[in-house]
């Protein structure tokens, strides 16, 4: 069995963009080890954050791999502007790909890792044919389009069976997390097969300082 390095991925969704370089500035001298940028459109989920400015003005912040998750429709069409931009890892959405081998092989062609991402109700069946061809598969353990929500309880089993899948089709796939991860259930998420960990409210939040909150995930990793 393949071992894969934990990796914490802060996601800005959840930080404040009037001080959004101190933020992410926060989490690098943190120790995270990728930037999570959840781009929406308004279309494929509710909201309407940003797009390929905002991700070169991140790029140019920080020396961080840049995770920029697409949820929009036709992402095909902005794949390009999205590298040029500074982006490390692309995902689109199987549900928003009408031909999904050709997204995956256009991100390749950009230079980019490219990722292949699952909504809470989708069957992990439905990625069998094209993870050998991916570097990353991402669970969604929320229904997308706002932070804050609540850990969907059974996409804890959905883990298992992605990570079983990909132990099988392309073992050094990266297995990622996103939606309601925290200090109480990140190590359940690790048990599960998931390696790298999407954060936003469990970082980003008044409780504590952002260096304070990605040592106690650390922590907890190891718990």
């Amino acid at each position: 069995m393949v071992a894969h390095a934990v990796k914490l991925a802060p996601s800005i969704l959840t930080a404040d963009f009037g001080r959004l370089q101190e933020e992410i500035l926060a989490a690098e001298h943190g120790g995270a080890d990728l930037i999570h940028l959840d781009v929406m459109d308004g279309r494929f989920v509710p909201s309407i954050t940003f797009g390929p400015l905002v991700v070169d003005a991140v790029h140019r912040i920080t020396q961080l791999p840049l995770d920029v998750h697409l949820m929009i429709e036709e992402p095909e069409r902005y794949l390009e502007l999205f590298a040029k931009a500074g982006a490390s890892i692309i995902t689109v959405h199987l549900e928003a790909c009408l031909h999904l081998h050709r997204a995956v092989q256009q991100i390749v062609d950009l230079g980019c890792q490219v990722g292949v991402a699952l909504n809470p109700s989708t069957p992990i069946e439905e990625i069998r044919e094209i993870a050998p061809f991916v570097d990353q598969v991402l669970v969604m353990s929320v229904n997308p389009g706002f932070g804050g929500q609540r850990f969907i309880q059974t996409m804890t089993s959905k883990l298992r069976r992605t990570r079983k899948l990909l132990d099988e089709f392309n073992p050094t796939c990266d297995l990622e997390v996103d939606g309601g991860i925290g200090v109480g259930n990140i190590r359940d998420a690790l048990r599960n097969g998931a390696n790298v960990i999407v954060v936003g409210s469990a970082v980003y939040n008044s409780g504590a300082s952002v260096s304070e909150n990605l040592a106690a995930l650390r922590e907890a990793c190891s718990a």
